[in-house]
């Protein structure tokens, strides 16, 4: 077999500010770069504070424009007080810069509580903006508000919100997007830590949620040493079917003949509500979701209108046109012949937080989050050659076998995070804590389920795969927080103690606070395929009422889709002797 040749190397500079004022940084004093041991663990009670070994403003001159796999210019260096520090109320050097072509970032170093670990947050929907706020999925932890973190995140290479201003027509940066950018961040931080502090940091996190969280598992599948510890929340791992055909068939399905939405906002209480008393009783109802939601088949006919009747507050019932909109929802995105076209649907139990999404505020259902997305998709990044086999807006997509192999040929290989194949980074000791909402109407938890399921099958087996990896499934909460159970939760402090004692979670303490912030409700989340069930008779809203026990409907779950779970599929792009290529990732290999 033939060797490829390797891609050359720096990347791309020419969107840089003026490649003359780039190449005039120069190296600092090579004391700067002293080798060092690590630091102590990375617990908060354990670790004392590392202190850096050169000034904030000496960052400034470091030079990384021959980093490998990430050339990259700091634009600026400076000190934030405290109570100007976005990432948390303790004092650090805010370092600024660009990674070739054109990713921007912003680290965060502690300057006086520095406890040698590195965090990375994630992105979210098409990303463009840097968000370097207090993590996800990290309620209280005492690690994110004492400063132990060195954070950092990037704009995945554009700037600009918004899936319409991603440059997917520039094969390079839809590179960056789909699988580069949190690779080389993390190589550029854990550069400058080791410039600032003296030496690199003793574990490396990742949080992220929804494009965060498919960037989460796209480091642990393709890039296996990145992070000691990876937390996954809803990801949009299945990032092309669920752009191309998922949010597609959602607004569709609730659009009328003239535009104007089939369900409408005033509708989604009462039709929660009766999902809720069909499916568990009064105290569903009063706790406003559902303990164990895929084991309700709740059919929306149910509550069809009589002939003659017209829906009321009081007496509520779904139009003929509703009840089909409903049950295609509840089914997801097909074929003519009943092929899954994405693994997953929405799940009973989600109708109040279909309300943006699915269901817009105004009267025209293209106002819909998933209508915008879906059109921004088909017209701006599906192919190469921008709009596709006519489909202007997402009511010209077509659910078809052929355009599915098209979607997925063009897009899998780079955008999507899809490989169960965990087994690298297992091997290097790395830790994962998969979790999403249970109500969450943008990226369905079926299709992540079905995810960890296929994980389950390649690592050996569920007991063998909870060894490092786990899926927590949150009743009622919305997409990456929010909804209607308790949604506030600590997965970092959890993850941390995992990577550095060696302790998994058995279960992560979810609450719902007031807006002073007291407490109002706790749940026990456990790990899949166990779910929370009061067996004790004691208060609903307390934790220490529950206890875990098999969901038979989690565990029995079984999509059968067009797509699939597998390895070998991923891509990988860059120059070869001014020629832009692409070839298989071949991640067995070490190539990624």
């Amino acid at each position: 077999m033939s060797t490829l040749p390797a891609f050359d190397h720096p990347r791309s500079a020419r969107r840089w500010p003026t490649l003359a004022a780039l190449t005039a940084t120069v190296m600092l004093a090579a004391g700067l770069w002293a080798s060092g041991s690590a630091a102590a663990s990375g617990s908060s009670a354990a670790a004392s504070a590392v202190a850096p070994t050169t000034s904030c403003s000496a960052l400034a001159s470091l030079d990384l424009l021959t980093l490998e796999g990430a050339q990259t210019s700091i634009t600026s260096a400076s000190a934030v007080a405290a109570s100007a520090n976005p990432a948390g109320s303790w004092a650090a050097c805010e370092v600024q810069g660009i990674i070739a072509p054109e990713t921007h970032f912003t680290l965060y170093l502690p300057t006086t509580t520095y406890a040698g670990e590195y965090l990375q947050e994630g992105c979210g929907g098409g990303c463009g903006s840097i968000n370097t706020g207090y993590p996800t999925a990290a309620a209280g932890c005492t690690q994110a508000t004492d400063g132990d973190f060195a954070v950092a995140a990037d704009d995945e290479g554009h700037e600009g919100g918004g899936f319409s201003v991603m440059a997917f027509q520039d094969p390079e940066l839809k590179a960056v997007f789909g699988y580069e950018s949190e690779h080389q961040l993390a190589l550029v931080s854990k550069a400058i830590i080791k410039g600032f502090y003296g030496s690199a940091p003793a574990q490396s996190y990742f949080d992220g949620c929804s494009d965060g969280g498919r960037e989460a598992l796209t480091e642990a599948q393709r890039y296996p040493t990145d992070f000691n510890g990876i937390i996954a929340g809803s990801p949009a791992s299945i990032q092309s079917e669920l752009n191309a055909f998922e949010e597609a068939w959602n607004a569709q399905a609730n659009t009328g003949a003239n535009g104007t939405p089939i369900l409408t906002s005033a509708d989604l209480a009462p039709l929660h509500t009766a999902v809720l008393q069909a499916c568990g009783g009064a105290s569903a109802v009063s706790l406003g979701y559902l303990a164990d939601p895929l084991a309700c088949t709740w059919n929306p006919a149910s509550i069809a209108c009589k002939p003659g009747q017209t829906s009321t507050s009081s007496d509520f019932c779904l139009t003929a046109a509703q009840v089909e909109t409903v049950d295609k929802l509840y089914a997801g995105p097909t074929d003519a012949q009943g092929e899954r076209l994405y693994p997953g649907y929405e799940v009973r139990g989600s109708e109040l937080n279909w309300a943006g999404w699915i269901v817009p505020s105004g009267n025209a259902e293209s106002g819909a989050i998933d209508a915008n997305i879906a059109t921004t998709a088909w017209q701006d990044w599906i192919t190469p050659t921008g709009t596709f086999d006519g489909a202007a807006n997402y009511m010209d997509v077509q659910f078809t076998k052929a355009n599915f192999e098209k979607v997925t040929k063009e897009n899998d290989g780079e955008l999507d995070a899809t490989d169960p194949n965990l087994s690298a980074f297992e091997k290097a000791g790395g830790k994962l804590i998969l979790w999403a909402g249970y109500a969450d109407p943008a990226i369905n938890p079926v299709g992540t389920i079905s995810y960890y399921q296929a994980v389950t099958k390649a690592m050996g087996g569920l007991a063998a795969t909870e060894r490092f990896a786990k899926l927590y499934l949150l009743p009622g909460v919305a997409h990456c927080g929010g909804g209607q159970g308790p949604n506030k939760f600590d997965a970092l402090t959890a993850i941390t103690a995992w990577v550095t004692e060696g302790t998994a979670p058995t279960s992560l303490l979810a609450t719902s606070t007031d807006s002073s912030g007291t407490v109002t409700a706790s749940l026990p989340i456990y790990s899949y395929p166990d779910i929370a069930v009061d067996t004790t008779g004691g208060p609903a809203t307390s934790a220490a009422s529950y206890t875990p026990q098999v969901s038979r409907a989690e565990q029995n779950l079984n999509i059968s889709w067009l797509g699939s779970f597998g390895s070998g599929y991923e891509q990988v792009s860059g120059w070869v002797d001014g020629q832009w290529v692409t070839r298989p990732a071949n991640l067995g290999s070490g190539q990624n």
